[in-house]
């Protein structure tokens, strides 16, 4: 007999207070922040924390040089600047990112450039990358998204063939490998978000990657005032060189992630389990398709993001989105944790549609602009249909364990088993707020 669904009133699967908030804060991580107010040296470059963070998440990653600052956005704008991205510029981005992606580039005076995603992975698509070249192209900025590293030997053969620079956009990726080398080791320079719903959850912060000392240099000085460094003792000219920002980290946040850091690995393995469980026992639903991993890399899972498959449940009556969104409400009424991330392709937000950022149509009014740009969110098909299918799980992570897991499979069954009973409501297909994070 099917049980009644929580949305026509029947009981929740998911039972009240099981879920757990992340992040996980320790009294080793309270005793690290109380430590730096009582040494009373609260910021500076070459603060000590500052220093020893940025040694410790360079040898974590496996890289030569590591700057630590105070968003994953400054991360990702430095090192946009750190390559030599100029006005009139333009840098290869995914459809699918968080918006602050093609921000960065923006903030160059430079132009981003959309690419479609592959319909597996859901990153950039190298196949689709070469199209969108031309004699304009300074970089490619590639997102391991949800934690999942990109293809990056075919990304890196054309960036070579093209003498591009490539940045990864690795904030959801903290520990993901390509074939055994680290996210952020994998292009010329790496941006990684230390937002507290991530892996690395200091509150805010960031950091930048490389192997290239001009490149560090050029992040360096963006994320300074556009200052040179001065030596310890040495008076400080106040000379600017360039363009730059204030993106340095206060001590109290450098000091918690050092204390975070050690317990990455931990916590990511942990919710790894989670995920894969996940995999195991969604991937045996009818219409379901769980994420997918390659075998030559692994996945840290930011997000877990269940896709819909239309075809195979056969629903001729709904539009994708609108069988996705009955799913998804009748899951939320579950209990299930959902949220939206994102609804449609970054090229379709208002800046891009009205070609304005800074007033005055710049950067795309632009002299040194190629003319005409323009951005039909239609021209990415897979990023679009990836949307109408598709919804995210958030809480996967510790110390949310597989018993939330099991509900969660639970709740699953329980809609999949009544989708007729969904699908005859109109109510149900309406986009409904989930949890806003």
């Amino acid at each position: 007999m099917k049980q009644e669904l929580a949305i026509e009133g029947g009981p929740k699967t998911v039972p009240e207070g099981l879920e757990q908030p992340w992040p996980i804060i320790t009294e080793d991580d309270i005793d690290a922040v109380v430590k730096v107010l009582k040494r009373g040296i609260l910021w500076g470059p070459t603060a000590p924390e500052k220093e020893a963070l940025e040694k410790e998440w360079a040898d974590y990653v496996g890289t030569k040089y590591c700057l630590a600052v105070n968003s994953g956005t400054a991360a990702i704008h430095a090192c946009v600047a750190g390559v030599g991205v100029e006005a009139g510029d333009e840098v290869i981005v995914p459809a699918f990112t968080f918006w602050a992606t093609a921000q960065a580039v923006l903030c160059q005076n430079a132009i981003p450039i959309f690419v479609d995603i592959d319909p597996e992975t859901l990153n950039i698509d190298p196949a689709k990358i070469e199209e969108k070249i031309t004699e304009k192209t300074k970089a490619i900025i590639v997102v391991h998204i949800h934690g999942l590293p990109c293809d990056m030997d075919e990304i890196n053969e054309i960036a070579k063939k093209h003498n591009l620079a490539v940045i990864e956009d690795a904030a959801h990726a903290h520990g993901s490998t390509y074939k055994g080398r680290k996210a952020g080791n994998l292009g010329d320079m790496g941006a990684f978000s230390l937002n507290g719903t991530k892996h690395f959850p200091t509150g805010e912060g960031g950091f930048v990657n490389t192997n290239n000392p001009d490149f560090f240099e050029k992040a360096r000085l963006t994320s300074m005032f556009g200052e040179k460094t001065v030596p310890k003792g040495a008076i400080r000219p106040y000379d600017a060189y360039t363009m730059g920002s204030n993106y340095r980290p206060v001590e109290m946040s450098n000091a918690l992630s050092r204390t975070l850091l050690k317990r990455l690995d931990k916590y990511s393995q942990l919710r790894i389990r989670n995920c894969e469980f996940l995999n195991e026992e969604l991937g045996k639903i009818k219409g379901v398709i769980p994420p997918y991993t390659p075998s030559d890399r692994t996945n840290t899972y930011h997000l877990y993001r269940v896709r819909i498959d239309p075809d195979v449940l056969a629903v001729d009556s709904l539009k994708p989105r609108q069988l996705r969104w009955a799913i998804q409400n009748a899951l939320f009424a579950e209990g299930v944790d959902l949220k939206e991330w994102h609804s449609f392709p970054v090229p379709g937000q208002k800046i891009f549609q009205r070609l304005d950022a800074y007033g005055k149509g710049c950067p795309w009014s632009c002299p040194h602009a190629r003319k005409p740009i323009k951005y039909d969110p239609n021209d990415y098909p897979e990023t679009v249909k990836m949307f109408d299918t598709s919804f995210v799980i958030y809480s996967i992570y510790p110390p949310n364990d597989l018993e939330l897991m099991k509900y969660y499979v639970e709740a699953f069954h329980k809609v999949f088993d009544n989708l007729d009973k969904i699908i005859e409501n109109p109510a149900y297909r309406k986009p409904k707020m989930a949890r806003v994070r």
